[in-house]
């Protein structure tokens, strides 16, 4: 039986793991064992931050949205069941950008008034 040799897949896996570590730091980025390593936890990372980021932002959101509120008079959660109240179906997302710009946001929180007086 003819002998196998694996040079050329192996460097080519080496390859690509080297690649995936470009820009860390020390031995890290050149030594295939260091590097190997350092990929696959940077790639556990990744997938956990990809959750908590979510998360982040979300929580962002909700403090834009507080501290517009706040101005216009009303706490998150008594805004948020104003506008339940009043049928407008924004997300966070949104209502974090219409407060940051300050337009659109106190016409909303007239709405969001009007609904909870009545």
């Amino acid at each position: 039986m003819a002998r196998v040799k694996r040079g050329v897949v192996s460097h080519a896996k080496h390859k690509k793991v080297l690649a995936q570590a470009k820009g860390f730091y020390g031995r890290r980025k050149n030594t295939i064992r260091a590097a190997k390593a350092a990929v696959d936890r940077a790639g556990q990372y990744a997938y956990r931050d990809r959750r908590t980021n979510k998360r982040n932002f979300r929580s962002l959101w909700i403090q834009r949205i507080n501290a517009a509120a706040r101005a216009e008079g009303f706490t998150y959660s008594q805004f948020m069941h104003g506008l339940d109240k009043a049928g407008i179906e924004l997300d966070r997302k949104v209502l974090a950008a219409l407060a940051m710009d300050g337009t659109g946001f106190k016409d909303i929180a007239d709405k969001v008034r009007g609904a909870l007086a009545a």
